[in-house]
């Protein structure tokens, strides 16, 4: 591939190491894309309120495309641009789905805003008993029936203990292509988003933005939600670290996140 006119990284796996942070190699490498005028861009499963400790981390805020590909934000100004949600509609139905395919799941929502640091507005709302798969978060806790009925940007499913692969291939069978299903954890997590949302369409839409083409973008992941980018861009890469369905699909693989598997690629042309 020729120099990349777009780089568009995961963040956990990839991005940040196995401690959650950044390296001071891979910190250096997108410093110099950036400076070289190329975009990096964050496509991440995590909403805009997530972002700004990665931005503070990266010493750079740039553009993200958040929520596997349903919110484009601009860290530099802290504006939403463009968002796709669920409605209520779609949620309910889908939380039917969930009952059914896994009975003993909890369920949250991402909910959508107009900036990451809007204070005094719900972001996030989960039932009672849903519990998150890292440490340290928390959350507003709601009535199902309340957490469904207004607009999300994504719905969460967790069931600790289980496996996000199975849990995901259950909801499928039913579901079917009514949301776009997907996960980026295996414990026991999966996301929907609404019809044909996905870190590919996300991105591909902010290419097109800049006027840049899927031959000229070099994309890295390492998660199965990372899939439809890596298979729209150009170049995929999949960390050595990923999941095997990514692994296998990918352009390349590069070294693990431990390893600074991103930094490796990025220092080819910058």
């Amino acid at each position: 591939m020729r120099r990349p006119r777009l780089i568009a990284s995961d963040v956990d796996g990839t991005l940040l190491d196995p401690t959650d942070g950044i390296s001071a190699r891979t910190r250096a490498a997108v410093h110099r894309v950036v400076a070289a005028g190329v975009p990096f861009v964050l496509v991440t499963g995590r909403p805009p309120r997530w972002i700004p400790p990665i931005v503070e981390q990266l010493g750079h805020a740039g553009l993200a495309v958040c929520a596997n590909g349903a919110v484009h934000y601009d860290a530099a100004t802290d504006r939403v641009s463009y968002t796709v949600t669920l409605d209520p509609v779609q949620l309910r139905d889908a939380a039917d789905v969930v009952a059914t395919a896994l009975p003993d799941a909890k369920l949250a929502v991402e909910l959508p805003t107009e900036s990451a640091l809007q204070n005094g507005v719900d972001q996030f709302l989960a039932e009672p008993g849903y519990t998150h798969p890292w440490p340290g978060a928390d959350s507003e806790t709601a009535p199902r029936d309340l957490i469904l009925g207004r607009p999300a940007i994504k719905l969460l499913v967790r069931q600790e203990a289980a496996s996000s692969e199975v849990m995901a291939a259950a909801v499928r069978d039913l579901l079917g292509s009514a949301l776009d299903v997907t996960y980026s954890t295996g414990y026991g997590l999966i996301e929907l988003s609404a019809p044909g949302v996905t870190k590919g369409t996300g991105l591909a839409r902010l290419a097109g933005e800049l006027g840049i083409s899927a031959a000229d973008v070099l994309a890295i992941g390492d998660m199965p939600n990372d899939l439809p980018m890596l298979q729209w861009a150009g170049h995929g890469v999949a960390m050595a670290n990923g999941h095997p369905v990514v692994l296998e699909a990918a352009d390349e693989i590069t070294a693990g996140n431990s390893e600074d598997g991103l930094a490796l690629i990025l220092e080819r042309w910058f």
